[in-house]
């Protein structure tokens, strides 16, 4: 079954462009009133398309932020962020062209504008960090770019409705239509492990700049994806490191990111370099994921490149006799070492894949769905404890002391599941117990992939 990205394309779309550090970021995030693009200013910081929601006077419409843009870079990133660019611009109702009014017109202003004309798209030119009065002047000088100009101040929020007003004018009225609930994936992990070629894999086309540098995603990119009758939204997020070594600011930015984008998913992709194998940073961010209460799926990527070293090394101890290696075997032999490393996700399901060639990438599908049904699964009172009176409390671990007794049992929500467990005891039970009790429920009701949290209370004397 193919994945397809959604498009909406009854809604018009406006697409900011620029070069470098001349506030489109910032227009993007006063634009959806939201702050997905991270702003600093250290430039070069946007380098994928970054896509939000607008609605003004009753208009709705899509924000696509794009990277600073330098046409006769050819460098390997710069190269990429034109051709996001290009895909953004070829998709648009209507083209902003952001400029710095403090600066005036650049040649890369101009060249530019040049650009955008010949996309036969409609263009306007929007004047930032247009403060005072006298700025507003300068602004008029963008007029030779051949668009319309709008001096603004997208950090302060001028000029944006009589912008906003003008630009929006054709585009039709009415509240955009509801997508179908989706899925929302995070795909976190370590800088460099393959985050962004799964994303490429999973939506069936480029969507995210790949590069062999470490940290060239910055911001949480967004891609609604629809396969068969369902849909899912994944966000691929910056590389996560210890604070120790991040040094720029717009790195330890990306890393706050992340983790906010992980607390808003449903289901997290841990992906681990299989070739490396697990590393403490990947149980660390194992840790993030337990924390924030999302479902977790360990993905183990670059298993090709796993299954070629495992060949090498079994041809080295046989004296270079040919071996074949038996990869079902080799998986469940990694299975309880990722588990035993990972020991925060040890309820999480393991896929071992090749993000690169698509390789057991309908396997990761089955699992998303999978997960994402358990989290959501409520069992009734009267099932769990029945289900209560068959198991053996006895064998539950807990420190000597006053004998555990659990009268009854209820579900107070879902995603991810909690329950509340009353009890003898004054104080919460121990871990231990509660994981006795945690892995009796998975066997009985399968809760794949979701952590589970218990809450204890003490039941009152008649």
């Amino acid at each position: 079954m193919r994945a397809e990205i959604v498009t909406t394309e009854k809604i018009p779309k406006l697409v900011i462009v620029g070069r470098p550090n001349v506030g489109k970021s910032t227009l993007f995030n006063r634009l959806t009133g939201s702050r997905r693009s991270i702003v600093t200013d250290e430039p070069g910081i946007t380098r994928d398309r970054i896509q939000g929601t607008a609605i003004w006077e009753g208009r709705t419409f899509e924000v696509v932020d794009t990277g600073g843009m330098v046409p006769d870079d050819k460098a390997a990133i710069p190269r990429e962020i034109l051709r996001q660019a290009k895909v953004a611009i070829d998709e648009a109702s209507q083209l902003v062209l952001v400029v710095d009014a403090r600066v005036g017109v650049t040649p890369l202003d101009a060249e530019l504008a040049r650009l955008l004309r010949r996309a036969g798209k409609p263009l306007a030119i929007a004047a930032n960090k247009v403060d005072v009065m006298r700025q507003e002047s300068q602004a008029a000088a963008f007029h030779e770019l051949g668009a319309a100009v709008f001096p603004i101040s997208a950090e302060h929020g001028l000029g944006i409705d009589e912008m906003l007003e003008e630009l929006t004018r054709d585009f039709p009225k009415g509240e955009a239509e509801e997508q179908q609930a989706a899925v929302r994936v995070a795909i976190i992990g370590r800088p460099n492990v393959g985050k962004s070629t799964l994303l490429n894999q999973l939506a069936g086309e480029e969507r995210v700049i790949v590069s062999p540098e470490p940290g060239t995603t910055r911001d949480a990119v967004d891609a609604m994806v629809r396969r068969g009758e369902k849909s899912y939204v994944f966000v691929d997020t910056a590389g996560i490191r210890r604070k120790g070594k991040t040094k720029l600011q717009a790195e330890k930015l990306s890393v706050v990111m992340a983790r906010k984008h992980l607390e808003r998913a449903d289901v997290a992709l841990l992906v681990v370099d299989a070739a490396q194998g697990v590393t403490a940073g990947d149980a660390a961010i194992a840790g993030y994921a337990k924390e924030s209460g999302r479902s977790g799926i360990v993905v183990m990527n670059k298993w090709d490149l796993a299954l070629e070293a495992a060949g090498k090394k079994a041809e080295r101890e046989s004296k270079g006799k040919v071996t074949r290696v038996d990869a079902g075997q080799l998986m469940r032999d990694y299975e309880p070492m990722v588990k035993r490393q990972l020991k925060f996700l040890d309820y999480a399901p393991i896929v071992f894949l090749c993000a690169k060639t698509g390789e057991r990438i309908a396997r990761l599908y089955e699992l998303i769905d999978h997960v994402a049904e358990a989290r959501k699964r409520r069992i009734s009172t009267s099932e769990l404890n029945r289900w209560l009176a068959e198991v053996d409390l006895e064998r539950g671990t807990m420190p000597a002391g006053k004998k555990v007794k659990i009268y009854y049992m209820t579900q107070a929500s879902a995603a991810p599941p909690t329950f509340v467990l009353f009890t003898n005891q004054r104080q919460r039970l121990h871990f231990a117990y509660e994981r006795f009790l945690e892995n009796r429920l998975r066997e009985k009701f399968e809760f794949l992939g979701t952590p589970i949290r218990f809450l204890s209370r003490v039941k009152k004397r008649n």
